[in-house]
């Protein structure tokens, strides 16, 4: 038990550490370490959490942590997978805040900060790859024909700025409709 939780710890640390971004753009980080390097969920129910942190308050990174912590290790797991995740950017933005108020408009900072954008928008793009390419030992994905229909819809309508809660409910009960309960 204490090494599963140490394992979690130091996974969720490495994802709080190396996160960079926001949730999106932390996706293939938490899917490499928790499907493909521990194994401790499927990619079924990486895409499932994904889908369900989207609906729930909070940041993806610690709504994951949470639940797969608890999967792996129950109450104890969800706290240490949950504070694991959320001691760096505690830690980094204090300091940042510290220093960046200080030195926001030096060139080599502005540097680094410009320099940082296209790898964030890289990490977004990956993680949507990783969503809609096929995982599973037969090659196949999750998203099927009517997961196309409703992604589509769901852009159209978002692209003109209908509410973000209503296209959630929406889409929950276009899968309800399409795919039981």
């Amino acid at each position: 038990m204490i090494s599963t939780l140490l394992a979690l710890f130091v996974s969720y640390l490495k994802i709080g550490f190396f996160g960079f971004g926001g949730g999106y753009a932390m996706l293939s980080l938490i899917h490499s370490e928790v499907v493909v390097r521990n194994g401790w969920i499927t990619n079924g129910e990486f895409t499932d959490i994904v889908a369900i942190s989207q609906m729930t308050p909070g940041p993806i990174a610690i709504n994951s942590a949470t639940y797969i912590g608890y999967e792996v290790a129950g109450i104890f797991g969800s706290v240490v997978a949950t504070v694991a995740v959320c001691i760096p950017a505690m830690t980094l933005m204090m300091l940042i805040t510290h220093f960046f108020l200080r030195l926001e408009h030096n060139r080599y900072v502005r540097g680094v900060v410009m320099g940082m954008r296209p790898v964030v928008v890289g990490m977004i793009a990956s993680a949507a790859l990783l969503l809609i390419l096929p995982h599973d030992t037969e090659g196949q994905s999750f998203i099927d024909g009517w997961s196309w229909a409703i992604f589509a819809i769901a852009l159209l309508l978002s692209a003109r700025k209908l509410n973000p809660i209503l296209l959630i409910v929406a889409s929950g009960v276009a899968g309800v409709l399409i795919y039981g309960f």
